[in-house]
Formats: C-alpha cells, sequence, structure tokens
C-alpha cells in the first residue's frame, strides 16, 4: 500500500515495455509472421536500451 504512490524507474519502464513486445510478437507468430518478427526487432531493440543503462 506503501508503494502506491512510488514512480518507476526509466528501467521498470523499459522492462514492461520489453515484456509487452515479446507477448505481442509471439501472440502474432501463428499468424502474420511479418509482424510477428518486427515485434520481435522492436522488443531487441528496447533489451539493448536496457542493458545500456545497466552500463
Amino acid at each position: 500500500m506503501f508503494g502506491l504512490f512510488k514512480k518507476k524507474s526509466q528501467k521498470e519502464k523499459l522492462q514492461e515495455q520489453y515484456e509487452k513486445l515479446l507477448k505481442e510478437s509471439y501472440d502474432l507468430s501463428t499468424q502474420n509472421r511479418s509482424k510477428s518478427d518486427s515485434k520481435a526487432a522492436e522488443a531487441d531493440a528496447i533489451l539493448k536500451q536496457i542493458e545500456a543503462l545497466d552500463n
């Protein structure tokens, strides 16, 4: 309850976005492979941003 108003760090926001894109990529993999690949590429770009924040 006390963490209700805690702001998320940039890394936490990127991780949530990364997970969302991976899920979308997985869901699209059975319907449209090219869209799935583009979502995976977006997720990879976000992963690189997360790794850059770690360094």
